[in-house]
């Protein structure tokens, strides 16, 4: 009899991100004063791990990557071991240094622009991830779009990351998988290469935009919703999630249905919203491990983007669950 399955297996973007406050965005030519900087880690996976550390999830966590041979590589690896987070697929290469994103941060806003160096990610593929030593419950992968090799597409016509998630699910893994806001002009077909080996696609609205190639209103959730279900058709087996920063819509293959409001924030609160999408993520995947239903995933998804809000890195705010589930108390959802 086997042992049931329990963990995340984070795969994909392994990135050090340098993040900086600075007190505007200026135009082309002109400059801007860096008022604070930090070094953190960065990437769907990365963050999404670090995120569930702190949320002092109680089941395995462990990275799938590939960093260079250098010292922000060995700072990844170091920083996953402190944090208790296993690196046994998390691998090294000398051909490409590690990748990283300088991410800006304007003080006032909280909005956030990344120059991207893609590094060894590039070069992550299938082989990296040997689903069948795996316990995993589930294989979050991320990001489409911003791992070359993955995105690329294998002979038999599906992308090198369609092959991954099939290689998953074959072991028995449920997958999730997450992208990237990008101008990619392949978005569609990647996307669809992907999703008939996807149970839970997590995306904001921009990246619902690229694959139905049409614009989505970030502020009208009937629309969002409708979108939602209509990418399920597009293959997806469990459920999608649209986020955006006013909510979330989600539907499932079982006929659910549900919009989730964000909390309503005071003016201030937000030191910086990078890593608020994969904190977003963390408490979706969270939820999906926990076996709670599509409502309570979703009412803990935006309370723990709300938690990362308060700190300018991707994971410096984050809390234990029941510390982000607090934030219900002190602050009311938008609708």
């Amino acid at each position: 009899m086997t042992s049931p399955r329990s963990g995340i297996l984070a795969a994909g973007n392994f990135i050090v991100d340098y993040v900086k406050i600075v007190d505007h965005y200026p135009q082309q030519d002109m400059l801007a004063s860096i008022l604070g900087e930090s070094q953190a880690n960065g990437g769907g996976p990365y963050n999404v791990l670090k995120d569930l550390t702190a949320m002092r999830a109680g089941f395995p966590l462990v990275a799938c990557g590939l960093v260079g041979d250098d010292a922000n590589g060995r700072w990844i690896r170091s920083d996953c071991e402190a944090h208790g987070i296993d690196t046994a697929q998390l691998h090294s290469t000398a051909q490409r240094s590690t990748s990283y994103t300088d991410a800006m941060t304007v003080q006032s806003t909280g909005r956030r622009t990344f120059f991207h160096q893609r590094g060894a990610n590039a070069l992550f593929a299938p082989s990296h991830c040997d689903c069948t030593q795996s316990n995993a419950k589930i294989l979050h992968l991320g990001y489409l779009m911003l791992l070359d090799h993955m995105d690329s597409f294998a002979e038999d016509g599906r992308t090198h990351a369609a092959h991954l998630l099939a290689l998953a699910q074959q072991a028995g893994l449920e997958t999730s998988v997450d992208m990237v806001s990008t101008e990619n002009p392949q978005f569609r077909e990647i996307a669809l290469s992907a999703l008939p080996f996807t149970d839970h696609l997590i995306i904001n609205e921009i990246e619902a935009s690229r694959v139905l190639t049409r614009t989505l209103p970030a502020d009208d959730f009937p629309a969002l919703l409708a979108a939602a279900q209509e990418i399920l058709q597009l293959g997806v087996k469990q459920s999608v999630t649209i986020h955006v920063e006013h909510g979330a819509a989600a539907c499932t293959h079982a006929g659910e249905t549900h919009i989730q409001p964000s909390l309503n924030l005071p003016a201030g609160y937000s030191q910086g919203a990078t890593g608020a999408g994969d904190a977003f993520a963390a408490g979706l995947l969270y939820g999906l491990h926990e076996g709670y239903s599509l409502a309570e995933r979703l009412r803990l998804a935006v309370c723990t983007a709300a938690a990362s809000l308060s700190h300018p890195t991707p994971s410096g705010g984050m809390k234990p669950v029941a510390e982000c589930l607090a934030l219900t108390g002190r602050f009311e959802f938008r609708f």
